[in-house]
């Protein structure tokens, strides 16, 4: 992809998560950038399986990453930091690897069929994230449709869940805002711990999001 290409596909996701719309964000990610991501994760890993389980828990935690992301670099520069580790994380947690194949090799595979690169496009990781969502409380649910589906801030997520009599002064909707934030954290905390207890990942792969 040359740097006008990429610019454009910048653009494109950035404008998708102003709107709210993070699934479209990280599903136009992963058909931009998916084979790029991919061949990464197979350099640091060397193993077909493990480098396919790298890259759903790397678009798993996209899902649950890209609101808090500040823009402060493009998607590109920090989505390859998450991928990278994501994936030393599973390099470190393998106690042994069958099947080593050379970053060229698994180039070769990724490139001619995008289906193999991208498991949005099969709406598994789709599928599973939601159904990981419906295990959560409805009060852990409505914080995550207000902050990661509507792309609320953590100011009128508060407002949004304060009681319709009540007049917020800005030092407790500042509180209320930290609050928010800190469960926001041990919700995706609870989410993986929920795909570790489904076993989403193999049996030597921690879930790494």
């Amino acid at each position: 992809m040359d740097s006008s290409a990429r610019q454009v596909l910048e653009q494109r996701i950035r404008e998708c998560c102003q709107r709210g719309d993070i699934e479209q964000a990280v599903k136009m990610a992963l058909e931009g950038y998916g084979p790029e991501f991919l061949r990464l994760l197979g350099s640091i890993l060397h193993d077909r399986e493990l480098a396919r389980d790298a890259y759903g828990a790397f678009s798993e935690r996209l899902l649950l990453d890209l609101p808090d992301f500040r823009w402060e670099c493009s998607f590109r520069t920090w989505a390859y930091q998450v991928a990278r580790h994501i994936g030393y994380r599973m390099a470190a947690s393998s106690a042994a690897r069958e099947e080593p194949v050379s970053h060229g090799a698994l180039q070769g595979e990724v490139q001619p069929e995008r289906s193999q690169t991208s498991p949005w496009l099969q709406t598994t990781v789709k599928a599973r994230f939601r159904a990981l969502r419906e295990q959560l409380t409805p009060h852990e649910q409505t914080i995550l449709m207000l902050r990661l589906d509507r792309r609320m801030s953590w100011h009128d997520v508060a407002r949004n869940l304060a009681s319709p009599d009540e007049a917020l002064s800005p030092g407790e909707l500042n509180r209320r805002a930290a609050v928010l934030r800190q469960q926001f954290q041990r919700i995706k905390e609870h989410l993986r711990e929920l795909a570790r207890e489904a076993e989403l990942f193999s049996s030597q792969t921690p879930a790494p999001f």
